[in-house]
């Protein structure tokens, strides 16, 4: 990973956020490690990076801010970062509290999903061996007075 600071050739413009999303990871020791980022970031990334469409940075932006691991580190952080990594302001405990409920949210939401297949395959298991026994029944039903 390079440092803001560092000399290096932009890379080619994305053609899609999550590509451009690993193209700064890879760029910016911030977002590869998943610091707090600044209030506004977008700007300095746009003036550092002329070549990348607003809307697609935006949007990269967006899914690296939704990151579980962003969030975690979000929850637990003080302060906030520019993307040469200086300090650019504090976590406020309302963004804090934001980010833990989220995770809790998403959390919750996970474990209801995991339950609700877990619960249908269950359900589909139980069908395929009453369908076996059933089958299994009419199969000796049949050997029982079925012609010889």
């Amino acid at each position: 990973m390079t440092d803001a600071s560092s000399p290096s050739t932009p890379a080619a413009p994305a053609a899609s956020a999550s590509a451009l999303l690993k193209q700064l990871q890879q760029q910016y020791k911030l977002i590869g490690e998943h610091q707090p980022m600044a209030i506004g970031i977008d700007k300095q990334l746009l003036a550092a990076r002329a070549d990348i469409p607003a809307k697609l940075l935006r949007g990269a932006l967006g899914m690296h801010t939704r990151s579980v691991r962003y969030l975690k580190n979000l929850q637990s952080a003080t302060q906030r970062f520019n993307l040469d990594g200086s300090p650019a302001g504090e976590v406020s405990e309302e963004q804090r509290g934001l980010a833990s409920k989220e995770l809790i949210e998403r959390f919750k939401k996970r474990a209801e999903e995991h339950k609700a297949e877990k619960a249908a395959k269950e359900k589909a298991e139980k069908e395929a061996r009453a369908e076996t026994e059933r089958q299994e029944k009419l199969a000796l039903l049949a050997s029982k007075f079925g012609r010889k």
